[in-house]
């Protein structure tokens, strides 16, 4: 936790953004995070059509095409990244160009071979992509196995990265940063029912409240998917809520608790 806490006080110092990120004041299916989205019956087509703001796939490059799978053994040819995420998301914008999203692709080996392909298969989408200089439609957010920070200028700025605080940054590779995702249970074991053990609510808020001044969103993986976990952190300021129940987070978001 302390080497956690350190890296924030970095990243705050070495920001030239480094401004509060201000509340989530109202929550909807907008700061809603479809994890390993490939994963439900619907893949991409659940989570956009409830209005999630971000939806997650992994990806391993084989044969020089991008496969969503959470283990190489589960790979199916038809389930390339192209035909479960790219191409619905071109068609969902091409009908609705007011949605914004971010696609956080999580790379499980080879992110240099990853990277590269991604690049071209993500060309039909360019006049959508966000960069450091203009937020658009489409966000790419690269998890899982990345480059170090001194090699993110060595992508296209449509490529943004993940960050789990665990490498530091320089100002101009922190505005490479789009979103910094933790693990919940290395902050706490608390499992989503009762309250939260008051030592680490404090963790989780100090935690919160360092990566806002730092100019970023945060994420939690491995929380509890309960509708108690997801109050919590609606409380806390958590900017994504995760979660495996597409329909329920959705559902509870829309009665506004």
């Amino acid at each position: 936790m302390i080497k956690l806490i350190r890296g924030l006080l970095f990243l705050i110092l070495i920001s030239i953004c480094a401004v509060d990120c201000s509340p989530v004041k109202k929550y909807s299916s907008v700061n809603a995070h479809s994890h390993n989205d490939y994963e439900n019956s619907k893949p991409f087509t659940n989570a956009f059509g409830e209005g999630f703001g971000s939806i997650e796939a992994d990806i391993f490059p084989v044969n020089g095409v991008l496969y969503v799978a959470h283990n190489k053994k589960d790979i199916q040819q038809k389930n390339t990244l192209k035909a479960l995420y790219l191409d619905p998301l071109l068609k969902g914008l091409g009908t609705d160009q007011s949605r914004k999203v971010n696609l956080l692709v999580d790379i499980k080996e080879n992110h240099q071979e990853a990277l590269s392909l991604l690049a071209k298969e993500l060309q039909p989408l360019m006049p959508y992509l966000s960069t450091p200089a203009a937020a658009k439609n489409i966000t790419i957010s690269i998890s899982g196995e990345r480059p170090p920070p001194a090699d993110y200028k060595l992508y296209p700025d449509y490529i943004f990265f993940d960050d789990d605080l665990k490498r530091p940054h320089t100002s101009d590779e922190w505005k490479r940063v789009n979103l910094v995702s933790l693990q919940f249970d290395k902050i706490t074991q608390w499992k989503g029912d009762g309250p939260i053990p008051a030592e680490d609510l404090k963790k989780l808020k100090q935690t919160i409240d360092s990566v806002h001044k730092a100019g970023k969103p945060i994420r939690f993986w491995a929380a509890p998917d309960t509708a108690e976990a997801w109050k919590e952190q609606m409380k806390l300021h958590v900017d994504l809520i995760g979660t495996d129940k597409i329909n329920e987070l959705s559902s509870y978001l829309k009665k506004g608790k």
